[in-house]
């Protein structure tokens, strides 16, 4: 039994919502326990695991709860004076509370909300959608922010899974976010603009020691699977073609998920087996480091003039988050 974080990348249009929900939908039919999460602009992972479209508009917004998320994180940490100076990056320390999969808590309460699926159920929480007051300084990436620091303070333990439908293209390098999972699936389309994320993802993610495996989906032939092999190499993992079950599910008709087509269960299978043999590398020193670090980065950049304080006082250097520490109540 191992514990995951995984993250589905792509560029827009690639399939990474229609792949990870049907990923999310595989794992919750082995019964294990699993938060989704969409952290994309374009909020689409709720309706692509059943939920009509008035469900899906009803989601609560984890974007628009940053500041309850910040003062439960925050605990009794003594490092952060409030809530108001905490940012996306702000890594725990002694006093701050730490989320688990399976717990109930104030964050799960305002911000989850239950997906029952024909072979189980899942957490499913949301960035929530784009809108005009995003624009400018506020930007996306205040809403992202808020899935960015439940990964920070998350000790997922045996046998659960995170999923992350992430934004499209390479948004996540505005912050460390992604250097928060375990394996990050690329979803690319046999063509050179599919492989041109990868290749983008590629090469920021070198020096960080991510787990990259590019998924290539709408491949057709032959043809389709050697171009693949040749632009991505070895980081090619599976492949995936034309699907009934997925287009009867994007119509809101799914048949009943153990219907899936064989050679797609298997593909699932391969992911699964992916993302479980990378659990052996997970180093929980290297994984906070790099939260500091881009803690760091972003407090020089602008986190001290936007909170007029220095955040590098944040940082609790005897701090190690691991699979070991209690959730402080």
């Amino acid at each position: 039994m191992v514990n995951m974080k995984i993250a589905f990348v792509g560029k827009g249009g690639s399939g990474k919502t229609t792949l990870s929900s049907l990923f999310i939908r595989h794992l919750a039919a082995t019964a294990a326990p699993v938060v989704a999460v969409d952290a994309d602009i374009n909020q689409h992972l709720g309706a692509a695991l059943g939920l009509d479209e008035a469900e899906a508009a009803g989601l609560p917004a984890m974007g628009e709860r940053l500041g309850l998320i910040k003062d439960y994180l925050r605990g009794s940490n003594p490092r952060i004076a409030s809530a108001d100076t905490m940012i996306k990056t702000t890594p725990p320390g002694e006093g701050s509370r730490l989320l688990r999969v399976r717990e109930s808590n104030p964050v799960y309460e305002a911000c989850a909300r239950t997906v029952e699926l024909d072979g189980g159920a899942v957490r499913l929480m949301v960035t929530g959608p784009f809108t005009d007051a995003d624009l400018g300084v506020a930007c996306y990436h205040s809403k992202t922010g808020a899935v960015e620091l439940c990964l920070n303070h998350l000790v997922d333990g045996p046998g659960e899974y995170v999923v992350v439908d992430m934004t499209a293209g390479s948004d996540s390098f505005a912050s460390g976010m992604f250097t928060r999972f375990d394996i990050t699936f690329l979803v690319a389309e046999p063509t050179r603009k599919g492989v041109s994320v990868y290749r983008q993802y590629k090469e920021y993610a070198r020096d960080f020691g991510v787990a990259l495996k590019v998924v290539g989906n709408k491949v057709q032939g032959q043809d389709d699977l050697d171009f693949l092999r040749a632009e991505v190499g070895e980081d090619l993992l599976v492949t995936v073609g034309h699907s009934n079950w997925v287009r009867a599910m994007e119509k809101g008709r799914p048949p009943r998920f153990e219907l899936l087509e064989d050679a797609n269960h298997r593909a699932l299978r391969t992911l699964q087996s992916a993302a479980d043999a990378t659990y052996e590398l997970r180093d929980w020193e290297s994984y906070t480091r790099q939260m500091v670090h881009f803690h760091l980065k972003n407090a020089g950049n602008w986190g001290n003039e936007r909170t007029g304080t220095d955040l590098a006082a944040q940082v609790d250097p005897g701090f190690v988050l691991s699979e070991g520490l209690v959730a402080t109540a």
